[in-house]
């Protein structure tokens, strides 16, 4: 993670809208349109309406709210993240903000959407152990499965699924000085090389 402003490159506070203005400093992210400072959200996704037709959001409801009646089974799914499977990341990343966050996700509670945001929201967190060193192998048939083998061609075993993959690729900055990036990444690898091809 880059330390200051000046080593993120040209975009740095050049940039805002929904997103922030990539300065570093999340305190000053909720600047409305008008370049003022709020704290209500809604106020501040209102101002960066693309147009007047549309109408203002006039209140906050977030998915456990709108569908109470899937709160207890978003909670018994995130809490895998409190539990064993992940107890070697707790030291290093705590787990609270992830599983919160897994909840209003898996809230969404339509039968795709409720599993989508569930899993979803349980592969940010293993991506957080994994890039503080903790290697998690928490998917499996049964739970969020990711079937690599889709992308083999006929009579073709190449495809693996790998928790914490590395990936090696070369930089724009590659051809100039000689670097190259690496990053340990959940995805689908070839078995016989040692690059990532598709990330999950």
């Amino acid at each position: 993670t880059p330390s200051s402003p000046s080593s993120w490159g040209s975009q740095s506070n050049k940039v805002c809208g929904l997103c922030g203005n990539f300065n570093g400093n999340v305190a000053d992210d909720l600047t409305t349109k008008w370049n003022s400072l709020v704290t209500n959200p809604i106020e501040f996704g209102n101002s960066w309406k693309s147009t007047i037709a549309c109408s203002d959001v006039k209140d906050q409801a977030f998915p456990c709210e709108r569908n109470p009646y899937c709160l207890s089974w978003a909670q018994r799914k995130c809490s895998m993240m409190k539990n064993t499977l992940f107890e070697a990341c707790h030291k290093k990343v705590d787990p609270m903000p992830y599983y919160d966050a897994c909840v209003q996700e898996a809230c969404a509670c339509d039968m795709e959407g409720k599993y989508l945001g569930f899993c979803t929201a349980v592969a940010v967190y293993a991506e957080a152990c994994n890039k503080a060193g903790v290697c998690i192998h928490w998917r499996n048939p049964e739970l969020c499965p990711v079937f690599c083998d889709y992308y083999d061609d006929p009579g073709e075993c190449s495809w693996h699924y790998k928790p914490c993959g590395i990936m090696t690729s070369k930089t724009c900055s590659d051809h100039h000085i000689g670097k190259k990036f690496s990053e340990v990444l959940e995805g689908a690898f070839k078995h016989y090389f040692n690059f990532i091809s598709l990330v999950i």
